[in-house]
């Protein structure tokens, strides 16, 4: 795969480039945490990093790490990076757009039809760093790169969708953020925005048809014990942040402020290709244990609907011009 022979190369010539100056680092602790349990994405990430930081700092720079929620939720580590509690965190961009409204750019329906849009985007070092600084100024937390997930595939207990009349009278749960209960409302369904801890028992007892989530959680949470059909979308993209606090990352020296920078970096581009190995198997995972994958006749009438309603976040992002700015670096 193109991006991990190139992640790999950078990485070699890199470590070759900083390696004599490894002794000139400050001894200090970088404290890094996400929400979310050992084996997800986000950890794969810090951990990667904390590879890095560690080998090419020779032991100076420590990565500390806290998972599984042991700082709190995603939104309680936001506010942790912006007081220092905190140094580094992995969390998802929805998590990041109550403090910073400027990242809705990377979450609207259908932004990436193809996974190398998404490539294509977060590799433009101008716009990135455009938007993060942005985003550092409304929240106090500068992204320095960003991980990207899975798509949020659409299961249901009742029948194949194949098309935007097949979705139609079927009970829905999404998340309660705006941006995936509006795109559901274009196709012509009300969603019904259930608690996540309640979601398998909503599937279970009937309350609800259908939920939207990337092949991996539909396998770690055994949906197929509750959904026999999956078809697959690309409507939304998984993405998140690594985050770190900015008053923080700006004290730092040049040479720290490099290797943490270009660590997240490589970190995010390992994960690029470990997420979409996780999805395939993930996806396999679930069709051996019955269920049935469908594929979409009429996706070109999803994605105008759906992005029918960029209009209403224009204020959330920045102004249309943003949203132009990035399709035309995607070449879309």
């Amino acid at each position: 795969m193109k991006l991990a022979i190139t992640a790999i190369l950078s990485t070699s010539l890199m470590s070759l480039a900083v390696s004599a100056w490894a002794a000139d680092y400050p001894n200090m602790t970088i404290r890094a945490a996400t929400a979310n349990p050992e084996g997800s994405l986000h950890t794969e990430a810090i951990n990667y990093f904390k590879e890095i930081v560690e080998s090419e700092s020779e032991g100076n720079i420590r990565v500390q790490t806290f998972y599984g929620g042991s700082m709190g939720d995603e939104q309680a580590n936001v506010r942790q990076l912006r007081t220092q509690e905190i140094h580094l965190a992995v969390l998802a961009v929805g998590n990041l757009t109550p403090f910073a409204s400027k990242a809705n750019i990377y979450y609207l329906p259908y932004l990436f039809p193809d996974i190398e849009d998404a490539y294509t985007l977060f590799e433009h070092e101008e716009f990135n760093a455009k938007v993060a600084d942005e985003i550092a100024q409304q929240s106090g937390t500068r992204p320095l790169s960003w991980l990207i997930g899975g798509y949020r595939h659409l299961t249901n207990s009742r029948k194949p969708i194949e098309t935007i009349d097949d979705l139609q009278g079927l009970r829905v749960r999404t998340p309660p953020v705006e941006v995936q209960m509006e795109t559901f409302r274009a196709w012509g369904v009300e969603p019904l925005p259930l608690a996540w801890t309640e979601t398998f028992s909503g599937l279970q007892q009937g309350v609800i048809d259908g939920q939207e989530n990337p092949h991996s959680v539909n396998r770690d949470q055994k949906f197929w014990e509750v959904q026999s059909h999956v078809t697959e979308l690309s409507y939304l993209l998984w993405v998140g942040p690594v985050l770190v606090g900015e008053a923080w990352f700006q004290g730092l020296d040049e040479a720290t402020q490099e290797l943490v920078s270009r660590a997240a970096s490589e970190a995010a581009r390992h994960v690029w290709q470990w997420s979409a190995e996780q999805e395939q198997l993930a996806l396999e995972a679930s069709l051996q244990q019955g269920m049935q994958l469908s594929e979409l006749q009429d996706e070109e009438v999803w994605q105008e609907r759906a992005r029918s309603i960029w209009p209403m976040f224009h204020e959330h992002v920045g102004g249309e011009a943003l949203i132009n700015e990035a399709l035309e670096i995607m070449g879309q």
